[in-house]
Parts: C-alpha cells; sequence; structure tokens
C-alpha cells in the first residue's frame, strides 16, 4: 500500500505541489476563524467554587467583566459627564459612581464616609464599570478600547479584563516577529548544517505549509489560547525539521542505487514512512501528556502540538517528496561543504574516560534535582507583562491610591437575616489586609432608605436569589497574605451561609496555584511512563527506556535548575510545558543514539568500536535536529515583551542545547558501561548475526530513530 502511494507521488510532482497549495486556502481560512483566548484563568476546572462563582458572575449578576476607572484631579462635573458618555458605549451594562450609587435623591455629602472612602483618595475619584459579555469576549474588548477613547489622560482604567486587552495587543504585534524571526534563525541553523543553499528554504516551505494546516485545523476546538497561538508555529518548526532531514538523508542514500530520482524518493518514502511513525511516537506522547492537567490550557497545547506533529509527519510523507524533486537541480546546483566538525575524536576520548562520565552523571542528579525543586515560580500573570503597558499603570494606580490590590467577589443566599449580614459584614472587616466591604445590606445599615438606592446599584447587588458582596483587599493576587486572606474570610462567610463562594482573580489564583501543582506531577509521571513504555516495545527491553529516560530526565532538570542558579523566576506553566516537550521532542537523540549501537552489536562488532560508530553516525544528527530547535525558540525570547512567552521559549531552547550536550558528552559513554546490564535483561538484544540490512528493511529499533544512518 505505502509502495503504490509512494510510486504515484513521485510521478506527478507538480500536481502534489499545487493540491498541497491549493489546501491553504481552508487552511488560512480556519486560522482566521479560530478565536484566541486571553484569559488563562479560564482554563480552570469548572467544578472549583472560583469558577462556579465566576459563572454566577457572568449570570445572573453580568459582573465577570468589571472595570475600576480612576479619574485624578478632575473637577466632579467632567466625571459626571464621563459616567453619562460611558453608560452609552455598546457593550457597557452599567457604570456606578458614587452619585448614582445612593441615587440623585441623595445630596453626595450626605453619603456615609465609609462610601465616600471608598469612592475617594485624596483628589482621585474612582467608578466601576461593568459590561455585557464575557471578561475575555470580543465585545468587552471592543468596549474598553470605546471607554479609553472618551478618557483622557488623567484617567486609568484598571482590571482583570483591561490586562486581557493589553495582553492580546502586544501578541498581536509581537506574532509576525515571533516567526519571523524563528524562520531566519532556523534558516541560520541549517545553512550551517546541511550541504546545500537551497535545501534549508525547501525544508522551511515544507513546515511552513504543515504549520498552516495545523492552525487551519484548530477551527475544530473553537478556540486556542494565546500562548498555543505563540509558541505552536516556533515549537512545530523545531520539534519536527529533523523529519525532513531523514527524508532527505534516506533520499540521497537511495540515490546511489537508482538511476531515476523518482524510484529513488519513492524508496525514501517507504523507508522514512515506517521510521517517521516510530520516531514521533515519543514525541506525541510528551504533548498528550499535557492533555491530562486539570488545567485546560494543557489540554489546549497538547492537541494542538500533538496534531501538528502529526500533520508534520504527514507533509513530510506526501508534500516534501514532491518539493525536493521540484527543485533537486537548484540543490544540487547550490552544495557546499557542511561546517559540522567531525566527531570520531571526540567520541574517542569519551570513550576513554566512560567511567568517570557514568559517575558524574550520576552526581549530576543531586544539584539538579534540588535546583528543580527550588527554582521559584510567578503566578499572576500580569507579572510577566510590560510595566509600562496602560494596564499594568492603572492597576499600580488604583493600589496606591484606594489600597486596592484584589477586589474579592463573595457570592450569597440573599435571605440571610439582617443581623447576621451585619455580624459577618463586621467581622470580615477585621480580617486582615480588608479594607473595604460592599453590599446591599451595608448600604442600608448606614442609614440610606431602600427607596432612594437606584434600581441599577439593586440588580448589581442582588440577583435570582443571591446578593453579591464586594470585598477589597490590600493584599495582592497570588501571594501567601491573600490565601491566608481567603481562608479566613471562608471560614467567616460558611458560618452564615455553607454554600457561600468567592471568585476574582485572588481566589483564581489560589486555585490556580493548587492545580498546577498538582499537575505538574500528573503530567510529568505519564509522560515519562508512556514514553517509558514506547521505548520498551521498541527495544524489548525494561532497563534501555530505564537508561534512556533518566539520561534525558537529567536533562530536563538541569534545564530547569538552572533557574534556581540563576535568580530567575519563572511561570507557573513553563515547567509543566518543559517537562513533557523536552522529553518527547529530545529523547529522540538518545534512541538515535542507541538504535545504531544495537545495529552493530547485532553485526558482531565489539561494544567500544559499536559505541564509536553510532556516536560519530548519529552526532551530526542530533546538533542539527538540536541546532534547529534552539535557534527557532530563542529567537522568539528575545523578542517576546511577554515573560511568560519568552521564558517558556528560553527553557526550549535551553533545554535543546542540554538535551543534545548530553547526548552528544555522556550518553556514548553511558551506553557503553551499560551494555552488559542491556544484554542481560533484553529480548534478544544483541541477536544473533544478521546480514547488513538493506535501506528497504530497517531493523525494529530504527523504525523510532528520526536520523540518518
Amino acid at each position: 500500500m505505502v509502495e503504490k502511494i509512494a510510486h504515484k507521488l513521485t510521478r506527478k510532482p507538480k500536481l502534489v505541489a499545487l493540491i498541497a497549495l491549493l489546501m491553504l486556502i481552508p487552511s488560512l481560512l480556519g486560522v482566521v476563524a479560530t478565536r484566541i483566548n486571553y484569559d488563562i484563568l479560564s482554563y480552570l476546572p469548572q467544578d472549583l467554587p472560583s469558577s462556579q462563582g465566576e459563572q454566577l458572575l457572568e449570570d445572573p449578576f453580568q459582573m465577570a467583566a468589571t472595570s475600576m476607572l480612576v479619574v485624578e484631579g478632575m473637577p466632579a462635573g467632567y466625571t459626571n459627564q464621563l459616567i453619562q458618555d460611558i453608560k452609552e458605549i455598546p457593550g457597557v451594562s452599567s457604570a456606578v459612581w458614587v452619585s448614582n450609587l445612593v441615587g440623585v435623591q441623595l445630596p453626595v455629602d450626605m453619603v456615609p464616609a465609609s462610601f465616600r472612602e471608598m469612592f475617594f483618595s485624596g483628589d482621585s475619584t474612582m467608578m466601576l464599570i461593568q459590561y455585557d459579555h464575557p471578561g475575555a469576549s470580543d465585545e468587552t474588548m471592543e468596549a474598553i478600547e470605546a471607554v479609553r477613547g472618551v478618557c483622557n489622560e488623567k484617567c486609568f482604567l484598571a482590571g482583570f479584563s483591561v490586562v486581557i486587552k493589553d495582553t492580546r495587543d502586544v501578541m498581536d504585534g509581537e506574532l509576525p516577529l515571533f516567526v519571523g524571526l524563528a524562520v531566519l534563525l532556523a534558516l541560520a541553523a541549517m545553512a550551517v548544517t546541511l550541504e546545500s543553499t537551497v535545501l534549508p528554504l525547501v525544508f522551511i516551505a515544507s513546515i511552513g505549509i504543515a504549520v498552516v494546516y495545523n492552525f487551519g485545523s484548530n477551527i475544530f476546538l473553537g478556540q486556542i489560547s494565546y500562548v498555543t497561538k505563540a509558541i505552536a508555529a516556533v515549537l512545530q518548526l523545531g520539534v519536527t525539521m529533523d523529519y525532513s532531514i531523514f527524508l532527505y538523508r534516506r533520499y540521497e542514500e537511495e540515490r546511489r542505487c537508482c538511476q531515476d530520482p523518482r524510484d529513488a524518493m519513492a524508496k525514501a518514502i517507504e523507508a522514512a514512512f515506517r521510521s517517521l511513525s516510530g520516531s514521533s511516537m515519543t514525541t506525541i506522547a510528551g504533548f498528550l501528556a499535557l492533555c491530562f492537567m486539570r488545567l485546560t490550557l494543557g489540554r489546549d497545547i497538547g492537541i494542538v502540538m500533538a496534531k501538528g506533529v502529526v500533520l508534520g509527519v504527514a507533509t513530510v510523507i506526501l508534500v516534501l517528496p514532491s518539493l525536493v524533486l521540484i527543485f533537486d537541480k537548484q540543490i544540487e546546483r547550490h552544495k557546499h561543504k557542511t561546517l559540522i566538525p567531525p566527531f570520531a575524536g571526540m567520541n574517542r576520548r569519551i570513550l576513554r574516560r566512560r567511567v568517570p562520565l557514568v559517575v558524574l552523571t550520576l552526581l549530576l542528579f543531586l544539584p539538579a534535582v534540588y535546583a528543580q525543586n527550588h527554582a521559584e515560580i510567578y503566578y499572576k500573570l500580569d507579572e510577566s507583562l510590560p510595566r509600562d503597558l496602560p494596564s499594568i499603570v492603572s492597576n499600580e494606580k488604583l493600589k496606591d491610591d484606594f489600597d486596592m490590590a484584589t477586589s474579592h467577589f463573595v457570592l450569597l443566599r440573599d435571605d440571610i437575616a439582617a443581623t447576621d449580614m451585619a455580624d459577618m459584614e463586621e467581622q470580615l472587616r477585621a480580617v486582615p489586609g480588608v479594607n473595604t466591604v460592599l453590599s446591599y445590606h451595608s448600604m442600608l445599615g448606614v442609614g440610606i432608605p431602600d427607596f432612594f438606592i437606584p434600581a441599577e446599584v439593586k440588580d448589581m447587588l442582588r440577583q435570582d436569589g443571591y446578593q453579591l458582596m464586594m470585598v477589597n483587599s490590600s493584599y495582592a493576587p497570588a501571594t501567601d497574605q491573600v490565601a491566608q486572606q481567603l481562608d479566613a474570610m471562608n471560614a467567616i462567610l460558611h458560618r452564615y451561609d455553607p454554600q457561600a463562594m468567592i471568585t476574582g482573580e485572588g481566589a483564581m489564583y489560589r486555585d490556580l496555584i493548587d492545580t498546577s501543582a498538582v499537575d505538574f506531577r500528573v503530567t510529568n509521571y505519564i509522560s515519562v511512563a508512556a514514553i517509558f513504555l514506547i521505548i520498551a516495545i521498541v527495544f524489548r527491553s525494561l532497563t534501555v527506556p530505564a537508561v534512556l529516560v533518566a539520561t534525558i530526565e537529567l536533562a530536563i532538570f538541569l534545564n530547569q535548575g538552572l533557574s534556581y542558579f540563576t535568580g530567575a523566576q519563572v511561570p507557573f506553566i513553563a515547567p509543566t510545558i518543559i517537562s513533557c516537550v523536552q522529553l518527547g521532542a529530545t529523547v529522540d537523540y538518545a534512541i538515535l543514539m542507541t538504535s545504531r549501537f544495537q545495529e552493530e552489536l547485532r553485526r558482531g562488532v565489539e561494544r567500544r568500536e559499536a559505541i564509536q560508530v553510532a556516536a560519530s553516525a548519529s552526532d551530526a544528527s542530533i546538533v542539527t535536529s538540536a541546532l534547529v530547535l534552539f535557534c527557532a525558540t530563542l529567537g522568539v525570547s528575545f523578542v517576546s515583551s511577554i515573560d511568560l512567552i519568552g521564558a517558556i521559549c528560553i527553557m526550549l531552547a535551553r533545554g535543546a542545547l542540554i538535551s543534545a550536550l548530553v547526548s552528544l558528552f555522556l550518553m556514548p559513554a553511558i551506553l557503553c558501561v551499560c551494555e552488559p546490564l542491556f544484554h542481560r535483561t533484553s529480548y534478544r538484544w544483541r541477536g544473533k548475526a544478521a546480514p547488513e540490512q538493506t535501506p528497504e528493511e530497517p531493523s525494529a529499533p530504527a523504525l523510532i530513530s528520526s536520523g540518518s544512518k
């Protein structure tokens, strides 16, 4: 079947290339139609109290999207007119200031001091703005832009939805730079490591087609996160490039035996299909492990990237052969010597010192594991944004002028007795860090008659059997202080209403921290187990996968531990992504060398000579693959002003480099020392003296290799 398809693909390469280009049209339409989600907190599990509370804020309260507008040094007349202008903006459901909070019948001077303190601070005043749609919706983003349009330079719009708006603007501006720089640096890496000037352009064209297919097919998911959007294209470029290299290397081998290049390519396709369908399994397993995160951002990234690898392999098998055949003359005409140095001498020196290197490997685990466990992690997403963004400046203004670092939204039954409400509010105000409590009862409790309170304020605070309480805190989200504050508030609230829920930034970040801690362990165990199983099946051994996975895990520990030694903070999602992606994407380096090592042993070659041959044959492929992934992701870290994206990419780049160094300098020694153990604990590890294999019939372990022999 594969042979027939390969034959047909190579007979009409221009037709295949044309079909591939035409398929870009629906894919591009899918790219445009796929929504991008910029709210990471929306990926929290929906069974958490904070998520359930957020759903109630959206319906029936319409408070999920709430902004605070600080107006500094402007007369009351300007603020009154501004609030009227804001109410007229499409997408704004209400705008509340102290003048309309208690109705037009009551003069502002008669407003109780507690309310004046909430809405006034020095020469600054604050108003609350609510929106018709959820906080991260396109309609709310447009409304926020319109609100900014009617404000002057003395107005500061703060709130989580505003941060999301600025994040989207930054990402939209920088994404073309991400992709462009990744492509340029990948081309530079391939120009150094490949033998033709034209070949890198052909590879980039093929992978570019696969990337568009992948992003276009995301329409079936409905939406993807902005983190996925930022890193998926670059990561797909880095992890699937070696598939293209393998196909071309095999094509070059077959050309020595075939007069017709099309026949050579057909045989290369057959060999590549068997090999790449195996080699991609470890990478796919690493990505799919992310799908087991309770934080569904992992599923978002995992599905998109696993799909990207599958489409990358499909494009290499179906499209790249046609492109190579079309541009074969140009590729041959512009060949040059590769700049990769020979590794034979280095490998001889490594093998002479194999025992000390194995001891060094074992010793490295101690500082690496310690550093990984003690690397500092941050959870507050706006910490990853440039500090001069309008939303960040406004949030700081709100904190400085009104001592409002976090706003908690409390949802309660609306039939709690007035005396109980009074006791509850008094206890909440006594909680450390709480500075103001706003509720329907607290408004009535300071002497404002019920008929003075406007209907829009009543609707804001009471709906469908629930009442809403706003508790403002001087503690920043995602801190130990706010976590202790939430515990104290929950203890108070549940004495009066066991079903009470706290939501808002503070509560959702608290749940994010707890969820991420579990996710990291679960996904790491699953990725290790899945890749261990794949390698065990391929090599029919329990010790081979243990050694290979442990060695790459060392590279992962070193990568994450470097953040501890450099004192850098990393975003909470980075360790989880890195542990799965680096293992899945770079364990192929170890598999490539091990499979060649086994081949040489099965030919009857002595152990030291076998690993010498295997290492020398594999090193160039490892360097090329790692260098492309390193350059592609490193470029993004240079240009991204969002630290969340930059930190993930620099760790991916660093991880590719560390995995390559471990594979080049430690793996030969480890394999040589452990080979007797492999022989005793594996099924037919050395096998019988086998005849030299033909290109059409690679060995079973070679089926998972992604490099050339």
